[in-house]
């Protein structure tokens, strides 16, 4: 049956949901109803609805304080998005996103994660329970930390997640927490002030405290400090568009990111899968999620080869600029990855098809019981010898990709 726009409203209002204001409705005629609940879904005023990937689960709510846009987003059950714009992306059960939102492609935010108003996300993961003040932009970042909704990782208002380089380079993105402790949802949390900053690519460990008002720049992957972001005064400098003066943090974090993400995709399909074999929206759910990730690496990939791309015309000026003083591991480590790029590339790839060590793995997987479907009470109930079963298997994930592409490039190492 071919169906318009009135006829789709009115099989909504038909099966239950409730559609405060029908005439200010608008729906896309790609949009499969099925697709939507009709338990306990409000959608108020103004509401937009496209794509023929939607899936709303029960107890959604849209638009209760300015109007929603979404196109082919999965929203879990009772979700709610008061206000906003969102696209190619899925949220968990409980999410809530506050008025003025942007959510762009490929982002994944897992159950209870939520964040106040005018917030702005693109290629972003947000682990259960993370929370985001107002007036931020956090794109191209996955950020974990915390055990509950009362002890969670924040984001401080008016937080800067700087992704964009003055080369115009998006290698960027940045590590707040990791995958391999993360999913466990036993690590303290993280917490970036507000009125501030995080230039990536960043790796930040978990119970850090960045100050508020502070711009970081560096790295503080082992965690448990307060960074103040104290640095010594600099003297401007020159600026040569395209010429990068130290590559090896950025490509190291990149990798860092990469393998990351790849050990996510094997808890998505190992564990997170075993929670979502019932309903034809739960398996619609799972895929969603599967699919953001994916997007995500592929995001990175991408990024990873375009600044391997920058690196030949790096490599002139800095030796044209430097003369005899240039350093010759820096020379080492922009030609490795000029002439290494493809196997880079490839070498990603296939660890894609890596489920980490099996011993380990399938230890951790008989101790997964996912009879009660609830997946936080399920997680938070192992007990520690599974909790580290778990991390290390994961760990073997990160570390079997790492160790594959560093191969390509000894002077990194």
């Amino acid at each position: 049956m071919v169906y318009n726009k009135n006829s789709l409203i009115s099989a909504l209002i038909e099966k239950g949901v409730k559609i405060l204001n029908p005439s200010s409705f608008e729906i896309g005629e790609d949009v499969n109803i099925n697709l939507i609940s009709s338990e306990d879904v409000i959608i108020h005023s103004g509401c937009k609805i496209f794509g023929k990937k939607t899936l709303i689960m029960q107890g959604v709510k849209l638009g209760s304080r300015s109007p929603v846009t979404i196109k082919n987003c999965q929203l879990g059950r009772n979700v709610e998005l008061k206000g906003g714009y969102f696209e190619e992306s899925t949220f968990l059960d409980s999410v809530n996103m506050g008025d003025g939102a942007e959510v762009r492609e490929g982002c994944l935010l897992e159950e209870e994660a939520n964040g106040a108003h005018t917030v702005g996300l693109k290629h972003t993961i947000l682990f259960p329970f993370v929370t985001l003040g107002s007036i931020i932009n956090f794109c191209d970042i996955l950020m974990t930390g915390g055990t509950s909704r009362t002890n969670h990782s924040e984001v401080g208002s008016s937080y800067i997640h700087f992704n964009y380089t003055p080369n115009q380079d998006k290698a960027t993105a940045s590590l707040i927490g990791d995958v391999s402790h993360g999913v466990m949802l036993n690590q303290p949390p993280i917490f970036l002030g507000g009125q501030g900053g995080l230039v990536g690519p960043s790796q930040i460990g978990y119970n850090t405290v960045i100050a508020a008002g502070i711009i970081y720049r560096g790295d503080c992957p082992q965690g448990h400090k307060l960074l103040l972001g104290k640095e010594p005064q600099k003297e401007d400098m020159d600026f040569y568009p395209g010429l990068y003066w130290n590559i090896k943090k950025r490509v190291k974090n990149c990798i860092e990111y990469i393998a990351n993400i790849i050990a996510l995709r094997q808890w998505y399909k190992m564990v997170r899968s075993k929670f979502y074999q019932g309903s034809d929206m739960e398996k619609l759910l799972y895929e969603g999620a599967v699919e953001k990730i994916e997007i995500i690496f592929n995001e990175r990939v991408k990024r990873f080869k375009a600044l391997s791309n920058k690196m030949e015309k790096s490599l002139e000026l800095y030796k044209s600029i430097m003369g005899n003083k240039a350093s010759v591991e820096l020379i080492n480590q922009k030609r490795e990855l000029i002439e290494n790029i493809q196997k880079i590339e490839n070498s990603s790839n296939e660890c894609l098809s890596y489920s980490g060590h099996k011993e380990k793995r399938d230890e951790f997987l008989n101790n997964i019981d996912a009879t009660n479907k609830d997946y936080i009470t399920v997680i938070k109930n192992l007990n520690e010898h599974n909790l580290e079963i778990g991390t290390s298997w994961l760990l073997s994930i990160v570390e079997k990709t790492r160790s594959a592409i560093l191969k390509y490039l000894p002077s990194f190492t």
